[in-house]
């Protein structure tokens, strides 16, 4: 499969999408399921889960269309984690406010960034499965 981290990353850029509806919108036709679904399931995970201190909804978006993809609970939690452990491997943070760098001023990840890293990893995923 040809990566589809810039197409990812370029829905959040342009404001159109927010990072968990821009990771999984860019694979709708894998999941199964419709752009208008897959944005409306994925509205209050902007921001950090809707208030920025949760898990980066770019994380959430791989997340859920691993879940989706793979249709598979053993395989879904260790592809979670490894998206995870290598998404904080690169950016030093999981946590929105920690990579926006709300209290400490000094940005570790632009949004953007943190789609296209959570896509590519979720693409080794699904591409080894």
């Amino acid at each position: 499969m040809e990566t589809r981290k810039f197409d990812a990353a370029e829905k959040k850029r342009c404001g159109s999408h927010n990072c968990a509806q821009a990771v999984l919108c860019s694979y709708c036709d894998l999941t199964g399921i419709d752009e208008e679904t897959s944005r409306n399931m994925t509205t209050a995970f902007a921001a950090g889960m809707g208030n920025m201190e949760g898990t980066c909804g770019a994380i959430v978006g791989a997340g859920i269309a691993l879940s989706l993809i793979t249709k598979d609970k053993a395989k879904s939690m260790k592809g979670m984690r490894e998206i995870m452990t290598r998404f904080e491997e690169r950016n030093k943070a999981t946590q929105c406010k920690l990579l926006k760098g709300v209290e400490t001023k000094q940005v570790l990840r632009e949004c953007p960034d943190c789609v296209a890293d959570a896509a590519e990893f979720l693409e080794d995923i699904i591409n080894t499965k």
